[in-house]
């Protein structure tokens, strides 16, 4: 934290620098802007449509005149009100720019009454308690909501619910389908982050909820060694859930037990109801999130299909070089080297927030409509820019073959990506004839996760950038990797593989990850993909392979945005496994969780002029890749 007197100087500098779209001002962090005293009540209740009781600490600022409502509905304690690790500021931080700031307990957790069941009563409780604090005294009606994760969910939750209340919400770091994007990824099981996240905090919490402290202290305890768990199977008898016969988390047994985008998953999603959300929304999310294509997806969703006019268009998200929690600022919990990038991509959540609040709950002129508008930072460049749409207009997909002189098994072998502008020959002039790549796929001995998009905390669910070298020398990656670049190439956008692969199994996974190559052979992450088999076509319909045909498979790899610079080489890495950021699939076609066999199989991707397997990339052309800028105001 910086002295008080040196703090106002510093941001006033940092903002004349990298504002684009208003005056600079001074950061709403400066103490000296704090206009109101601020007094908290713990504990107010709020009764619900079905009579329960939910309860709230609210911190209203010493004024006479009536101000507006910031909410947020929380499962992690409303006492914490998600500041740490170094996310939010206080909630008196808040209401000392004159807001009455509430932070509520959702259902079954806290200190409010209920049963907690993930996603399903926070739609009608969102509304109830949107328009109960609306009425509060003190009051002007008008309601805008913040947080994180889960508490982003309860966020966009409520405005599919359309209280008239609500006038603004800014969730972070949440996504549009808690089954796909959430609990799955086009068909495979995030296990990193689903069971540590349950065993450690909501279950734990709800059974203290419930006045079951020993079984608390079991999970809690459980939820100190995550890695233990994950190795058990099936995943549908998990065994810390199940106490005496009986489910003490029937969410976890039910998710597992609805591998499909089916009618228990549309019951809770956002992306099927944009329709209904009336309001504007400022979002945040990172290149390392697990939840930043939902994000994505709620702001074009809203964007194209919002009620009103004023929400199409006032949809902003920004996007930064972050992971789930770390959100860059110095005690952020964050991977090395996305906290080596340094204070260019501290994240502007909590003095954009305001000013957001400020524009569209107190009507202050203030520069921040600016939508639909995305702010993203470019990796390697490190610069912030901005984009009216996402793809950034101007975006143009390019096409990289795979290819292979022999074998591309491992970086020891002679994969190869050739640009659609090459020939099809190796550096040293060799011929890529080989047709296809085969390597066999275990699912006792899977690829471990080096970084990735999971959640919670990088060093316990595999998030950020980490050098790839080390387990690119197995057997079961096959590695194709480009000539060097002569020129920097911007890749900034939704990645694609196009896949032409066969299996010995009747059902099995294909991963893919793009990565940046520098001349000294430090291979670094910048996202990856998994594509289930038998949902190749559909996640609502699942269809087993057969044995040995080929099928052409479409792998998303999460957006990303960097700069390849002139000499670094791209890479594309295939395998069948991420472990434990996906749990491993066993290749026996069985019903998801439900056994235990595991069976090996041997995986062949194809490449010949009849099965061009390729890399999609989205290429922005450097000399016109938009103005650096700054997502603070």
């Amino acid at each position: 934290m910086l002295p008080r007197g040196s703090r106002p100087v510093l941001i006033a500098s940092l903002l004349s620098v990298l504002l684009s779209s208003a005056r600079a001002q001074s950061h709403p962090d400066n103490q000296q802007s704090s206009i109101c005293t601020v007094q908290k009540q713990t504990d107010v209740p709020a009764k619900m449509r079905d009579g329960v009781v939910l309860r709230a600490d609210i911190y209203r600022p010493a004024t006479d005149r009536k101000v507006p409502v910031i909410l947020m509905r929380t499962q992690y304690g409303k006492e914490s009100a998600q500041m740490r690790p170094s996310r939010f500021q206080s909630p008196t931080w808040f209401a000392s720019h004159c807001y009455i700031v509430v932070i509520q307990d959702i259902r079954g957790q806290g200190h409010s009454e209920g049963s907690f069941y993930e996603y399903r009563y926070d739609r009608d409780d969102g509304y109830d308690t949107v328009e109960w604090a609306a009425r509060l005294p003190g009051s002007n009606g008008k309601v805008g909501m913040y947080g994180s994760s889960y508490v982003g969910a309860t966020q966009w939750l409520a405005a599919t619910a359309t209280p008239p209340s609500l006038t603004t919400i800014v969730p972070s770091n949440t996504g549009s389908d808690y089954g796909d994007g959430w609990t799955y990824e086009d068909g495979a099981f995030r296990l990193a982050f689903i069971e540590p996240w349950m065993l450690g905090d909501i279950a734990a919490t709800a059974a203290q909820n419930r006045g079951d402290m020993a079984l608390a202290d079991k999970l809690m305890a459980a939820g100190k060694n995550p890695a233990k768990w994950m190795r058990f199977l099936p995943y549908a008898k998990f065994p810390p859930f199940r106490v005496n016969e009986k489910d003490v988390a029937p969410y976890f047994y039910d998710a597992i037990s609805h591998s499909t985008s089916d009618a228990y998953w549309k019951a809770f999603d956002i992306k099927s109801r944009y329709n209904t959300v009336a309001v504007p929304v400022l979002a945040f999310d990172g290149w390392y999130d697990s939840f930043l294509n939902g994000a994505l997806e709620n702001f074009n969703g809203v964007q194209q299909k919002g009620r009103t006019q004023e929400a199409r268009r006032n949809q902003r998200i920004i996007i930064g070089p972050w992971d789930h929690i770390g959100w860059g600022r110095p005690d952020s919990i964050v991977s090395p080297r996305l906290k080596a990038i340094g204070p260019v991509a501290n994240s502007p959540v909590n003095e954009l927030t305001l000013l957001w609040f400020d524009h569209f709950l107190k009507g202050q002129d203030n520069g921040v409509r600016t939508g639909p508008r995305v702010d993203y930072f470019t990796m390697g460049e490190n610069k912030w820019h901005s984009a009216p749409a996402w793809p950034v207009p101007g975006t143009q997909w390019t096409s990289w073959q795979l290819a292979s002189v022999t074998d591309a098994s491992s970086v020891m072998g002679d994969g190869a990506l050739v640009s659609e502008h090459d020939a099809i020959a190796t550096p040293s002039g060799r011929p890529l004839t080989a047709v296809s790549d085969s390597f066999d796929y275990d699912p006792a001995n899977p690829v471990p996760s080096i970084g990735g998009h999971s959640c919670c905390h990088w060093d316990v669910g595999p998030q950020g950038q980490f050098d790839q070298s080390g387990i690119e020398q197995r057997p079961d990656i096959l590695v194709y990797t480009s000539a060097p670049l002569d020129r920097p190439l911007n890749v900034t956008g939704p990645v694609t593989v196009e896949l032409y692969a066969s299996t010995t199994a009747v059902d099995t996974d294909f991963t893919a990850k793009l990565v940046d190559v520098a001349p000294d052979g430090t291979a670094i992450n910048l996202n990856n993909g998994i594509q289930v088999a038998r949902f190749r076509n559909s996640l609502e319909k699942p269809e087993p392979v057969q044995p040995g045909k080929i099928y052409k498979y479409r792998i998303n790899i999460w957006p990303t945005s960097n700069l390849f610079f002139a000499g670094h080489k791209i890479r594309l890495e295939i395998s069948s496994s991420d472990y434990p950021q996906f749990a491993p699939n066993s290749n026996t076609g069985e019903p998801f969780g439900q056994s235990a066999q595991l069976l090996r199989a041997t995986q062949t991707i194809w490449h010949d002029r009849a099965h061009p397997s390729v890399l999609i990339l989205p290429v922005i052309p450097v000399k016109n890749d938009g103005i650096a800028s700054s997502p603070k105001q």
